[in-house]
């Protein structure tokens, strides 16, 4: 792992969704607030034709490397390659761990989505870089997400991995020292950023709550 990694696998981590926001350009949404302090993005668009977000996704790698912040594909391992971004997100119905490792490389950091204890178990052994876990409230960016785990969920889990947890699920600046304090490594978050009247502000107060970065589990 290369020294900016480690520390980034905690703290706020940014998910830009084309579909949350239309109106608001995702590039402008990366550098506004990698310039706040944001260090940790992924591009997630369920529904971009493979050329699309490949040219979507390009240009989103090439701003996340002159800002010099990590860059994280959502579900393509295929299009995380191609566009060389530091590595790839898992749901629980893409491509098995084993075999995204071998597409991705070992210096790739891979992260799953789990939503049950179960899950959280059987990613752990794989070995992934990080876990998402929830949704800890309800999404306000997903209709048709898992059942709402709550602080209870997250409390239940944080003892069954030793690797960093990022709690995701409509989560807002004022839950972010519960989430925290319930197991929590850090927050991701979609909506809360994407929609803020004003990005900076909102990312200064999301890494205003966050506890101090720790290096991934070996």
């Amino acid at each position: 792992m290369t020294a900016l990694r480690s520390p980034a696998l905690s703290g706020l981590y940014i998910i830009l969704d084309p579909s949350v926001c239309p109106a608001r350009p995702l590039i402008e949404v990366l550098e506004t607030a990698a310039k706040a302090g944001a260090v940790l993005f992924q591009y997630r668009n369920k529904t971009a034709s493979m050329k699309d977000a490949y040219v979507e996704a390009l240009a989103l790698r090439q701003a996340a490397a002159n800002a010099g912040v990590l860059f994280i594909v959502n579900d393509r391992c295929d299009l995380a390659l191609a566009i060389d971004a530091d590595g790839v997100h898992l749901g629980q119905g893409d491509m098995p761990l084993h075999l995204a490792r071998k597409v991705m490389g070992p210096e790739k950091l891979i992260g799953i989505s789990t939503h049950s204890p179960t899950q959280v178990r059987d990613a752990t052994v794989g070995k992934p870089d990080y876990l998402g876990f929830g949704p800890i409230f309800t999404p306000g960016s997903k209709q048709d997400h898992d059942p709402v785990v709550g602080l209870e969920g997250l409390r239940a889990i944080r003892s069954l991995t030793p690797l960093p947890v990022f709690a995701i699920g409509g989560i807002q600046i004022d839950q972010v020292g519960e989430v925290v304090r319930a197991g929590a490594n850090g927050v991701a978050v979609i909506s809360a950023i994407l929609k803020a009247p004003d990005i900076s502000h909102a990312v200064k107060m999301f890494l205003s709550q966050m506890p101090r970065p720790i290096s991934p589990a070996s």
